[in-house]
């Protein structure tokens, strides 16, 4: 039986852009946006990871979620990241989220404190309580240094708010087994995994190339789901340089250093990081073109 896509089936995760003077380029957020949607996004993901969330204040993260909705209207889901290391002010993340306009929450394992499985489920079922939005919880322990385990997701799964699951945890075996015990809709949130876990059950992706490949990786999942499975390896194998080479220094980086390459508008990054490098740009623009990115 096909699992339902909660929040359609393409998501980008996306950027920040901020200018050279640390404000954010709000224009830019407007243009980013309205790119995803003409590439045929069914979601946007705003003030997660690729959107630079720790350096963001709790106002700027409320503009984002406004100015988002102002672009892409009713008809494309805005996923809000709301979580952090420390549950109650995650709690108030997800109200105010849920007061700016989201449609639904994508919610993080507390990072650093590596709290236990009880302290992680306890976690997200108070994030799960906070609001009547549809939650996506984010499995990513190389980020957060705890992985939220089978047992502990199949049991959230049951909570009437929790909807789906980001799963960045690279370990499709596992996701497999959580697939087929408690059917929640999985979105893969590699993107040189997004073939794979399509093959084990995910619904989806909730994507960081989509900002460069959105199109292509549309097409990939209208394949796969059509049962041309050929066709969606062809495209996989297409794009292997584009999620190869966006990740070969953090995601956000060298994804608005292609957006710059693209001609729209990528801009800066908040410290600590730190933009891309003339080296790691030349290295970019040799992995775009191989995966067939158009540059300016």
């Amino acid at each position: 039986m096909q699992i339902t896509p909660p929040f359609g089936r393409l998501i980008t995760a996306m950027v920040t852009p901020f200018k050279k003077s640390g404000e954010i380029d709000w224009a830019g957020i407007e243009s980013i946006a309205n790119h995803l949607v003409s590439t045929g996004h069914d979601g946007i993901a705003v003030n997660g990871t690729t959107g630079e969330a720790p350096t963001t204040s709790d106002d700027e993260k409320d503009e984002i979620v406004k100015v988002v909705r102002k672009v892409v209207g009713s008809k494309i889901k805005i996923i809000a990241g709301a979580g952090n290391n420390e549950t109650s002010h995650s709690i108030e993340q997800a109200q105010r989220a849920a007061k700016a306009g989201a449609d639904g929450l994508l919610v993080v394992t507390p990072y650093y404190n590596k709290p236990p499985q009880a302290g992680i489920e306890a976690h997200f079922r108070a994030m799960a309580d906070a609001t009547d939005l549809p939650v996506m919880i984010y499995d990513i322990p190389g980020r957060t240094g705890v992985e939220i385990e089978s047992d502990t997701i199949v049991k959230l799964a049951e909570h009437k708010n929790i909807a789906a699951l980001k799963d960045a945890k690279g370990n499709p075996a596992a996701t497999s087994w959580v697939i087929k015990r408690s059917s929640i809709p999985v979105y893969s949130g590699d993107d040189i995994l997004n073939l794979p876990l399509l093959s084990v059950g995910a619904v989806g992706f909730v994507s960081v190339c989509g900002h460069t490949v959105g199109a292509e990786l549309k097409e990939m999942l209208n394949a796969w789901f059509s049962g041309d499975s050929k066709k969606a390896l062809e495209i996989h194998q297409k794009l292997l340089p584009v999620f190869t080479g966006t990740f070969r220094t953090q995601g956000a980086i060298l994804t608005k250093a292609a957006l710059n390459l693209m001609g729209l508008p990528g801009g800066f990054t908040r410290l600590p990081l730190v933009d891309a490098t003339d080296a790691q740009i030349a290295q970019l623009k040799v992995d775009l073109q191989a995966g067939g990115v158009k540059l300016k």
